[in-house]
């Protein structure tokens, strides 16, 4: 029977099933041994026991003009007095321009209803801090002073609480204990921030403990005062196809298509793909002397002795064409090639000078010596010969 598979081919289907195998191993062995009901989070959509359906429709039916505000907040309304923006733990912080668009809104004299330490992040002048704690049972808190906030509710009870953070003067603990404020209210401008340390008092499953409606509707205001916002923009509601579609584990499962992909050109390339023959330096190429010199130059820092061969020979070739001795003084010879060649004097005269520095210095620079051999073979190609049509003997340039 022939081989349809070469060793190296088995080789790689074997490594794949025995990486299988220990990823569906390892697999069992971090999954969960029982399934976690969702609780749900505090979306307007969501029926859950963490949801807040319950609380939308609750507005809707109690008169309030009430809708869902799935755009950005740079387009919140304006001006923005009687209106309230309800922001319950936010899934993400926003950008920049978001947050100072929920500055300008309360500035405007706007309400901002927010929950949680994401919500913190949000809303203006702010801060809290997430406490891990998957403890469902509710826990009571008391008013701590009178308040709008507080009228027919002197207890609720809230899931899970965060920690309130900042401690600026004009922010007042509604609701908390000695130690833990859960409802703080404070101005910015001619509106108002009123923050909750977790979104079960409006929640589906907390609504009805005592209190907690109540407090629901007093950060809310009045029916016939109020309009309300109830955000689903930082819920990921974009309003768009493509920002839902982001929301869903298709764009992981396009990534692992991808890989499927790629893996399977590997392997098609590897097996039916063109032969190519590497490519290799002739060893007759014309400048493998020139660089094997340069090689040779640069592994012993010769550079002077490239710099004094450039010069000797421009030296002696100055010296032969103008008639001049060849110890001749450099300002001489550089007068006398001027007013034959039309050179300018002063350039001439610094290569050369440059140049004799160059060859004596025992740490020389290799960027300036690669530009004096530069200059000193300009020189030289313009003391070659040159054959002019008409003419028997070369002109120089």
């Amino acid at each position: 029977m022939p081989e349809f598979l070469d060793p190296r081919d088995r080789r790689l289907l074997v490594g794949a099933g025995v990486a299988m195998v220990l990823l569906l191993a390892l697999t069992y062995a971090v999954a969960p041994t029982a399934p976690q009901q969702s609780i749900g989070y505090p979306s307007s959509y969501s029926s859950e026991w963490a949801g807040a359906k319950a609380a939308f429709l609750l507005l809707q039916q109690s008169g309030y003009d009430v809708e869902r505000w799935e755009k950005s907040p740079e387009d919140l309304p304006e001006p923005s007095r009687n209106v309230v923006l309800v922001l319950a733990e936010p899934s993400d912080a926003g950008t920049p321009s978001e947050r100072t668009a929920i500055r300008r809104f309360v500035q405007g004299g706007g309400r901002v209803l927010v929950t949680g330490a994401s919500g913190a992040k949000v809303a203006p002048d702010a801060n809290a801090v997430a406490v891990p704690d998957w403890n469902l049972k509710p826990k009571a808190f008391s008013a701590l002073e009178p308040s709008p906030l507080s009228r027919n509710a002197p207890e609720i009870t809230m899931v899970a609480p965060d920690d309130w953070t900042s401690d600026q003067p004009a922010q007042v603990a509604v609701y908390g204990n000695e130690d833990k404020p859960v409802v703080v209210s404070y101005k910015v401008g001619k509106g108002e921030v009123i923050w909750w340390a977790s979104s079960s008092p409006f929640s589906n499953g907390s609504i009805r403990e005592s209190g907690n409606l109540a407090l629901f509707l007093n950060s809310i205001g009045p029916p016939s005062e109020s309009r309300v916002l109830w955000d689903e923009y930082f819920h990921g509601a974009r309003g768009s196809l493509l920002s839902f579609f982001l929301e869903t584990p298709l764009p992981w499962a396009g990534v692992q298509l991808g890989i499927v992909l790629l893996a399977a050109v590997f392997t098609l390339s590897r097996r039916w793909g063109p032969l190519w023959v590497p490519v290799s330096d002739s060893r007759l190429s014309p400048l493998e002397f020139v660089d094997t010199l340069g090689d040779l130059y640069k592994s012993a820092h010769a550079s002077p002795a490239a710099v004094g061969v450039a010069y000797q020979r421009l030296r002696s070739l100055l010296a032969r064409k103008l008639e001049t001795p060849v110890n001749a003084k450099l300002p001489e010879l550089c007068r006398a090639a001027s007013r034959r060649f039309g050179w300018p004097e002063d350039a001439l005269l610094d290569t050369l000078a440059r140049s004799e520095r160059a060859m004596r210095s025992l740490k020389s620079d290799e960027g300036e010596a690669l530009e004096l051999v530069r200059n000193l073979h300009d020189y030289l190609d313009r003391l070659a010969p040159q054959i002019v049509p008409g003419q028997e003997k070369p002109a120089w340039k």
